[in-house]
C-alpha cells in the first residue's frame, strides 16, 4: 500500500470517530457539551503528540542510554524504524571497531614502524617498530609534533623540502633506517620505517668475503701465471728451475685447492638445503684419526698426545670431524718446532668438550673476539707461511652452531692457546 496512504487513513479515521462521538454527545446532550467533548478529543490528541515528539528529543539526545516508547499511530513506525536504524548503527560500530582492532594489531606485528600524522606532523598513532626505531611512546607522544621527538638533521631537512619521492636513510639510535612519508586522505601522512642494520651488515660482509676471497686468489694466482710466463719466454731453462718453478706452482694450486674447498664448506654448513644428519660418532676413533693427521702434518716437528674420557656423541661424523681437524691442524701450523700439542675429549659438568692446546706464540686478548671471522688474521704474514685459508675456524664455528655447541678461546701470549669446542649433552644417544 502506499505510505501516504498508511499514514493518512488511520489519522483521518481517528479524527472521524472523536466528531462522531462528539455528533452523539449533540444528539443526546446538545451543542455545548458536543463541542466540549470535541474540544476534548482534539487536545488530548495534541498532547499525546507532544508527549511522542518530547521523548523522542530525549532520545535524540542519548539515543544509547534512553529506551525508545512503544509509540501510538503513525508513532509505532516511526519508533521502530528509529529503533532498527540504532540496531544497524550498532552492528556497524560493532564491525567497524572489530575491524579497527585488526587493523592495529596487523600494524603491530609488522617489522616495519608505522606513525600517521596529520598534515602538521603531529602524532596520531604509532605501532611498536616505531617506538623501537624512533624512540617514541605512543601513551607519552600522541599529539606532539614528530619533528619534536626526532631530532635528527637529515630527518628534519627531509620533511622541509617535503621530497618524498625517494626514502631518506638515516642512522639513528645506533640503528640504520630507512625513513619514507606517504601522503594520504586530505589531512593525514604516514611514516614508515625499516631497520635496514642486518641487512648493511650483510652487505657489508658480502663485500668484505669478496674483496677477501679475491686477494687471497690473487697471490697463488700471481704466482702461477708468472711462472707460466718464464716458461714461454725462455723455453730453454734448466731442469732445476723449471722442477723449483713447478713445485711452487704446484704449491699455490693446492692452496687455491684448499681455500675453494673450504669456501664451498662453509656456503654448505650456512645452507638451508643441506640440513644437520645426525649418526652416532665414534669419538675415540674420530679423535685419534684426527691426530694422526695431526702427526702427518707435523711430520715429525710436534709431539701429539690424545686423551678421550666421555662418550660418543650423535651429529655429523663428517662435520665433526672437520671442525676438529680444523683446531688441531692450526695448533700444529702455529706451534714452534718441538712443542706439545694436546687433544682432550672430556664431560664437563653441562657438556662434552674437545679441547686443543698448543704451546704456541699465543693471542693478544684483543684479536680473540674476531678470531672466527672469515680471512681474519692475527699476522698475515705467518698465515701465508703456515699455508692457512683463513677459514678454519670459522668453520668450526658454523658446524658447531649446527650442534647447538659453541666455541670458546683462551690464549696467554708467549704461552700457548687452548681452543675448546663444546657440545650439549643432548647430543648423547638416547
Amino acid at each position: 500500500m502506499n505510505p501516504k496512504l498508511l499514514f493518512w487513513v488511520p489519522a483521518l479515521l481517528r479524527l472521524g470517530l472523536v466528531f462522531a462521538a462528539a455528533g452523539l454527545a449533540w444528539w443526546w446532550f446538545g451543542p455545548v457539551v458536543a463541542l466540549a467533548l470535541a474540544l476534548a478529543g482534539v487536545v488530548a490528541a495534541f498532547f499525546v503528540q507532544l508527549s511522542y515528539l518530547y521523548e523522542l528529543g530525549e532520545w535524540l539526545n542519548e539515543p544509547h542510554s534512553s529506551r525508545l516508547p512503544d509509540g501510538w499511530g503513525a508513532w509505532t513506525d516511526v519508533f521502530a524504524r528509529l529503533y532498527r536504524l540504532r540496531r544497524e548503527d550498532e552492528r556497524n560500530q560493532a564491525e567497524l571497531s572489530e575491524w579497527l582492532a585488526r587493523f592495529r594489531q596487523a600494524m603491530q606485528l609488522l617489522p616495519e614502524g608505522v606513525a600517521i600524522m596529520d598534515d602538521v606532523l603531529f602524532l596520531e598513532w604509532c605501532n611498536t617498530a616505531a617506538e623501537r626505531h624512533l624512540g617514541l611512546t605512543m601513551e607519552r607522544d600522541k599529539g606532539l609534533r614528530v619533528t619534536n621527538l626526532v631530532r635528527h638533521p637529515d630527518f628534519i631537512d627531509y620533511i622541509i623540502l617535503g621530497r618524498y619521492e625517494q626514502p631518506l636513510t638515516l642512522s639513528f639510535r645506533g640503528r640504520k633506517l630507512e625513513c619514507r612519508i606517504i601522503p594520504f586522505e586530505n589531512r593525514r601522512q604516514i611514516l614508515v620505517t625499516h631497520d635496514a642494520t642486518d641487512t648493511e651488515r650483510v652487505e657489508a660482509m658480502r663485500r668484505d668475503f669478496i674483496a677477501n676471497a679475491s686477494h687471497e686468489l690473487r697471490t697463488p694466482l700471481t704466482v702461477i701465471v708468472g711462472f707460466l710466463e718464464i716458461a714461454m719466454s725462455d723455453p730453454g731453462i734448466d731442469v732445476a728451475t723449471r722442477t723449483a718453478h713447478l713445485k711452487l706452482m704446484t704449491e699455490q694450486a693446492q692452496r687455491m685447492q684448499r681455500l675453494i674447498q673450504d669456501m664451498l664448506t662453509l656456503s654448505r654448513l650456512e645452507s638451508d638445503d643441506f640440513p644437520l644428519r645426525r649418526e652416532r660418532v665414534d669419538i675415540k676413533e674420530m679423535v685419534e684419526s684426527v691426530a694422526e693427521e695431526a702427526r702427518a702434518l707435523s711430520n715429525g716437528r710436534h709431539q701429539v698426545e690424545v686423551r678421550v674420557d666421555g662418550p660418543d656423541v650423535m651429529g655429523s661424523m663428517e662435520e665433526l670431524r672437520s671442525a676438529f681437524a680444523n683446531l688441531a691442524s692450526n695448533a700444529v701450523r702455529y706451534s714452534p718446532n718441538g712443542g706439545t700439542i694436546r687433544l682432550r675429549w672430556t664431560r664437563g659438568e653441562n657438556d662434552l668438550r674437545f679441547q686443543v692446546t698448543d704451546c704456541g706464540i699465543g693471542i693478544e686478548p684483543s684479536h680473540i673476539p674476531r678470531l672466527t671471522e672469515r680471512f681474519y688474521r692475527v699476522d698475515k704474514s705467518r698465515s701465508r707461511e703456515t699455508q692457512g685459508t683463513g677459514l678454519g675456524l670459522a668453520i668450526v664455528k658454523h658446524v658447531l652452531l649446527r650442534h647447538g655447541g659453541r666455541l670458546t678461546i683462551s690464549s696467554e701470549p708467549g704461552k700457548g692457546s687452548t681452543f675448546t669446542a663444546s657440545l650439549p649433552n643432548t647430543t648423547l644417544p638416547g
